[in-house]
């Protein structure tokens, strides 16, 4: 008879045996910088995220470093959007100047950049409308898309992170940045991006609710497991670097399927929707907010991810510390 409690009986076995370890190089940590001094406003949907001007995105960034996290992913809030989102086509925009005074203050901070449209855009939909049809003309966004690659570029991030979901983005991106001299610079494509409900509190953090409609006319069907694998195989033929998988809780069978299928680094976006139902379920006392949080990150790593995008990267570091 199997005794499988002879190695569960001893703290130090247990530790020795473990499968899956979650460390804190694991992880990126999303920050949302908007024009201004001095503003660090909490949302109330997602209680410790928070809007942030330049000038406290610098003082998080230290934060950051001395928790031993040293990667972010970058989303700006610009002062004045339009329909084609003008500011994030700017070498002087939000996500370019902070971009800039980030490696400027801390070289050794490795930023990745959300490379979209949404929140630049007055109608929040992520790139340039297509009113017949009431989505997003793909094929004209991704020229828009290949402005902003080269921006972000100039600018000196350490990665970009197309989120918008267009159709040919990783070739359009990997062309233009390998003609403009950006050949080393890695793409971490949001490969299998489903249209969800678990994006809600983002909207708030990000102002990018979209005017009409939603995203589902190019984002992902939830209910497609096939097509999910078929779109993170395209992006890695087309040249990405990482893929990833967002959101991460309802899809962890998604992210099995592309660890088994591709041998590229897999990131998973850990939502806000996910982050806000712990956050609140643990302030009502409904769970152990602690070890659920620490649970759902290793239930990431067991299904195969290599990398977590989350905003519970902070406590995750300091319980890990």
């Amino acid at each position: 008879m199997d005794r499988f409690r002879r190695t569960r009986l001893n703290t130090h076995l247990r530790s020795l045996v473990r499968e899956t370890h979650v460390g804190v190089n694991d992880f990126i940590y999303p920050l949302f910088v908007r024009p201004g001094e001095g503003i660090k406003t909490e949302v109330s949907s997602m209680p410790g995220v928070y809007q942030m001007s330049l000038d406290e995105i610098l003082k998080e960034c230290e934060l950051l470093q001395s928790l031993g996290l040293y990667s972010i992913i970058l989303f700006g809030i610009p002062e004045v959007k339009d329909s084609v989102g003008s500011d994030a086509l700017c070498d002087h925009g939000i996500i370019a100047t902070a971009v800039r005074a980030i490696k400027h203050a801390y070289p050794k901070m490795f930023v990745v950049t959300d490379l979209c449209f949404c929140e630049y855009t007055d109608h929040g939909h992520c790139g340039i409308l297509d009113h017949v049809h009431e989505t997003v003309d793909n094929d004209l966004t991704l020229g828009i898309s290949a402005q902003q690659a080269l921006v972000h570029a100039r600018a000196g991030v350490d990665m970009i992170a197309p989120s918008g979901m267009m159709d040919g983005i990783i070739t359009t991106l990997r062309d233009a940045l390998d003609g403009g001299g950006y050949e080393n610079l890695p793409i971490m494509s949001y490969s299998t991006k489903f249209a969800s409900g678990y994006y809600g509190p983002f909207r708030d953090v990000a102002e990018s609710v979209p005017s009409f409609g939603d995203r589902s006319t190019y984002q992902m069907d939830p209910a497609n497991r096939r097509e999910a694998l078929r779109e993170s195989l395209a992006d890695e033929a087309q040249g990405a670097d990482i893929l990833m998988v967002k959101p991460a809780l309802a899809y962890l069978d998604i992210i099995r399927d592309i660890r088994e299928a591709s041998n590229l680094p897999l990131a998973v976006y850990n939502v806000s929707g996910e982050y806000a139902m712990l956050k609140h379920a643990g302030a009502a006392g409904l769970i152990d907010y602690n070890r659920v949080m620490m649970e759902t990150m290793i239930g990431f790593k067991r299904a195969g991810a290599d990398i977590i995008i989350s905003y519970h990267a902070k406590e995750v570091a300091r319980l890990l510390n």
